[in-house]
């Protein structure tokens, strides 16, 4: 029984750490996830680019969906990725969507939009965050890093209930500068967060509006000092870029608009240690392979 899917990345529009409202939106990098399910009792996970790394969330995604869906299997699942791993563009998410959409494929079930589905993929995207919260990756269960992923697009959610509030297509080049150092959602200082809930409310209202780009900036800056990481990589892209914001809890900074604009950011940020990467928006959300 074998199945093979792949989720995307995303950037931050709205942290949802104040106020449970948050937002993001999808980019061209991706996550694939090979699953095989045997009569075996146990679920075993590999995670290409670190061996070592933690797998408790690929293999509790497997378990949900063989609970749900499946007769008891267990198996393996691996994940590979050029979605960087607590760099804060969403690689928890990514991956457990896309072993989610591979394990249904292996045990023969649909996901998608139609009556004859056997899950929407609003609500595979659910059982990935079902899962995130069960290991303890997540703070707010991250459904809006996890639908943007999974949908494709720019989303706008409410995380305390796991409901889509929006959904919308926007088409950016999309520059990201990515630090030597790493940084874990579940460690992020929540309580500081907290503490700039009402620039999360501006930030919240301006996405409402459809005002993205002016929403990330907000969010990147009242963020980047609650969560303590400079401010310098936004302020530089801020009179090129369209938008800049620190994404998720960081260390990543993305910053949107015109391509051409957005080479002169990263003239600015290669100078920084790191790396950058100039890739794009995707509307076309996960996929089974």
């Amino acid at each position: 029984m074998h199945g093979r899917a792949a989720a995307l990345g995303a950037g931050t529009i709205l942290n949802a750490l104040a106020t449970h409202t948050g937002s993001a939106f999808a980019i061209d990098a991706e996550t694939t996830a090979t699953v095989e399910l045997d009569d075996s009792d146990a679920v075993s996970g590999t995670i290409a680019e670190d061996p070592d790394a933690d797998t408790r969330l690929i293999e509790r995604c497997v378990e949900l969906v063989v609970e749900r869906f499946g007769d008891g299997e267990g198996g393996t699942v691996e994940t590979e990725s050029d979605v960087p791993m607590a760099a804060g563009l969403k690689s928890s998410s990514a991956a457990a969507n896309a072993t989610v959409l591979a394990a249904l494929d292996a045990v023969g079930a649909s996901a998608g939009p139609g009556p004859d589905d056997d899950i929407s993929r609003l609500d595979a995207c659910r059982l990935g965050v079902e899962a995130a919260r069960d290991v303890g990756v997540t703070v707010t269960g991250a459904f809006d890093d996890a639908t943007a992923s999974m949908l494709g697009g720019v989303v706008v959610t409410d995380n305390s209930a796991d409901e889509l509030v929006v959904r919308d297509e926007v088409e950016w080049d999309v520059l990201v500068w990515t630090p030597p150092e790493r940084a874990y959602s579940a460690d992020a200082d929540v309580s500081r967060c907290e503490n700039v809930a009402s620039m999360a409310d501006l930030v919240a209202d301006l996405a409402l509006e459809g005002r993205y780009a002016e929403a990330m900036t907000v969010n990147g800056l009242a963020f980047s000092a609650a969560l303590d990481f400079p401010t310098d990589p936004a302020v530089e892209a801020m009179p090129i870029a369209d938008g800049v914001s620190l994404s998720g809890t960081g260390p990543s900074v993305v910053a949107v608009g015109d391509r051409d604009d957005l080479e002169l950011v990263r003239d600015l940020w290669d100078a920084r240690d790191g790396e950058t990467r100039l890739t794009t928006t995707r509307t076309d959300g996960a996929r089974i392979l």
